[in-house]
């Protein structure tokens, strides 16, 4: 009895052991097929090593070389701003040299210009700004500022409110403006609503002149924009007569007709006397 099942026992072993030897001859073989065609992937599309992100990065953290990794990408659909070489990422590994992300990046996503700083700069509004355009700060309140649902990356139109001559006017100064900073927050991955005091907005030196002019002279309240509107709204202007339908009548004023008077001057002695005369013409 003991026999027999020692050689059912050696048996199933055997079976067993030839059974995970098939298994990984077949795996094997799997790996072997999907790595030829891996190969012949990269030999049918053209491929360049890009920088991802190796793990994910937040708002104004440090990006060192733990953060990123190449992975091969197809060299026509590289994104612009892509970087491709490790040292264009790290020109400089001094700690105070290195470049910060200006938004939140997850693991495996492509490491872009727009996303991160210049070397050794920080993360705030400066690393925003277009070549040529400057900072301008608007003040806000609840109601001016869109009850507390503007957010950096947003864009608005601006209205002034304010006396013109004897007339109170609305009127859209500014449209398509982007902000870059709410109070002293300027991550965009930030979307808690807060009710800010004033809002940071990217604009030309002239734009800033004017909104300067009219913060001074008025009241400026913006209008939120949605994401996808491209256009540029047209110019705008309202008054109190315009808001509530009233027409203003025109009044003619009529000149008088001047009756016209002839007159004969006489001398009598040192006096000169005007004597009137009926008009013969």
């Amino acid at each position: 009895m003991r026999l027999v099942f020692g050689l059912v026992l050696v048996l199933g072993i055997g079976l067993a052991g030839f059974a995970v030897k098939m298994a990984k001859d077949r795996f094997d073989q799997y790996q072997a097929v999907l790595a030829n065609q891996e190969e012949q992937l990269a030999q049918a599309v053209d491929v360049q090593e890009v920088f991802v992100m190796a793990k994910e990065i937040r708002y104004g953290e440090k990006l060192t070389e733990e953060h990123v990794r190449k992975v091969l990408w197809p060299a026509n659909a590289i994104p612009e701003g892509a970087y491709l070489k490790v040292e264009d990422i790290f020109p400089d590994t001094t700690e105070g040299r290195l470049r910060r992300a200006t938004r939140a990046m997850e693991a495996n996503e492509p490491i872009l210009q727009v996303k991160v700083t210049e070397p050794g700069m920080d993360a705030g509004v400066s690393s925003r700004l277009d070549p040529g355009m400057v900072a301008y700060a608007i003040s806000v309140n609840v109601n001016s500022g869109v009850s507390g649902l503007l957010q950096p990356g947003h864009r608005v139109l601006v209205y002034w409110s304010g006396p013109v001559g004897d007339r109170e006017v609305t009127k859209l100064i500014q449209s398509g403006l982007s902000l870059i900073a709410v109070d002293q927050n300027a991550d965009m991955d930030n979307f808690t609503p807060t009710i800010a005091r004033t809002v940071t907005v990217q604009a030309t030196p002239e734009q800033a002149g004017g909104l300067a002019q009219a913060q001074r002279t008025g009241v400026l309240s913006l209008a939120l924009m949605s994401a996808e509107d491209d256009t540029l709204a047209n110019a705008i202007e309202i008054d109190q007569n315009q808001l509530l339908g009233i027409v203003e009548e025109e009044v003619v004023i009529e000149k008088a007709e001047i009756e016209e008077v002839c007159t004969i001057r006489t001398r009598r002695g040192a006096e000169v006397v005007e004597i009137p005369i009926p008009c013969t013409n």
